[in-house]
């Protein structure tokens, strides 16, 4: 008789009975607890060898322009050998020396253009031109809007191809892996390395420092907060979720993995690198990629981490009506009542 096979369940009994060495028990939080955390984060994310390859900044205005209501600078800047990021700043015209800093990621869409409502590609239409304009979202709430053109993503994805459809990152993220790099260490690299190059102008305030982002962008908010201490909130959207609910339970690009994590830790085992700082965690009610189950679960976690923290109330979870999309005025509203209070 031929056994039926339906399948190869390995994997899913591994990841079903993992127990991370870092799974965070309450009352773990400890300056010493962090300082082990982050350097296997460091190391996991590939961080310590991005360090390696490092380069002279290199920054460069390109062109400033001024817009209705603000300006827009477009730079780059070199954040290690061979990778330039492309950058927009807005900056609004309302007189004051100093504005606090909303750092904005595109997720998958086509580019970074999207954030300053730039159509070029027709899967911009509606997109750019309206929830998607993210840094013109921001600079109309009083920011200065810090627009990153993402690794692999737009004009730093690997094909013309790759740019219209937004699916190049795949071939970048799995070339990461074989170098002992992740995507993710890379794109939090960027974003420190971006904050860096703030000091270029005299207007952001560098202790009002906010990242936003969604999907992709927002792993990478998280994931970047982690990572530098400078950013005072964090605010992904459809984007936090326990492994089991998403990365792991249906197919996601790439990039949104790190080999060898599941040992170590799970998405909501890296909140005690980001508290006691600010951390709104924004989810879709009907998102089927990051699945809302997984979301509260892993924010149980968070929500003990910052109790131990001493900082319970600076972790939120907002959960919006929509599935997997930007809630414009919702997300914004939440970023600007913490704001407002520093």
């Amino acid at each position: 008789m031929i056994k039926e096979i339906n399948g190869d369940l390995t994997h899913d009994l591994l990841i079903a009975n993992k127990k991370p060495k870092y799974r965070y028990e309450s009352g773990a939080y400890s300056k010493e607890y962090c300082a082990r955390l982050r350097k296997k984060f460091n190391a996991l994310l590939g961080i310590d060898k991005i360090k390696k390859n490092a380069c002279p900044e290199n920054f460069n205005i390109e062109f400033t322009e001024k817009k209705d209501g603000y300006t827009l600078t477009r730079f780059t800047f070199d954040s290690e050998v061979g990778s330039t990021v492309p950058c927009y700043l807005l900056i609004p015209d309302t007189g004051k020396k100093k504005y606090p800093v909303a750092i904005t990621l595109q997720g998958h869409s086509s580019g970074f253009h999207n954030s300053i409502g730039v159509i070029k590609f027709e899967k911009d239409v509606g997109f750019a031109d309206g929830r998607g304009a993210f840094a013109l979202q921001a600079v109309k709430h009083g920011y200065i809007a810090l627009a990153i053109e993402q690794r692999a993503m737009g004009e730093r994805s690997a094909t013309t191809e790759g740019r219209r459809e937004g699916v190049a990152c795949s071939f970048n993220a799995l070339s990461a892996f074989l170098l002992g790099r992740t995507i993710i260490g890379e794109r939090c690299y960027d974003v420190s390395k971006a904050i860096d190059a703030l000091k270029h102008f005299e207007e952001c305030d560098l202790n009002k420092i906010t990242i936003v982002g969604e999907s992709g962008g927002g792993t990478a908010s998280y994931y970047a907060a982690a990572y530098d201490k400078r950013i005072k909130l964090s605010v992904p959207s459809c984007a936090f979720c326990s492994f089991d609910k998403s990365i792991t339970y249906t197919f996601h690009c790439p990039c949104n993995y790190i080999p060898n994590a599941l040992n170590y830790f799970d998405m909501q085992d890296v909140a005690p690198l980001i508290a006691p700082r600010k951390l709104i965690i924004v989810a879709g009610k009907d998102d089927p990629i990051f699945l809302l189950d997984g979301v509260k679960m892993g924010f149980d976690t968070v929500k003990a981490v910052y109790k131990d923290a001493g900082a319970e109330d600076s972790a939120k979870l907002i959960v919006t009506p929509k599935g997997h999309w930007w809630c414009e005025d919702i997300i914004w509203n939440a970023i600007d009542e913490e704001v407002k209070k520093w």
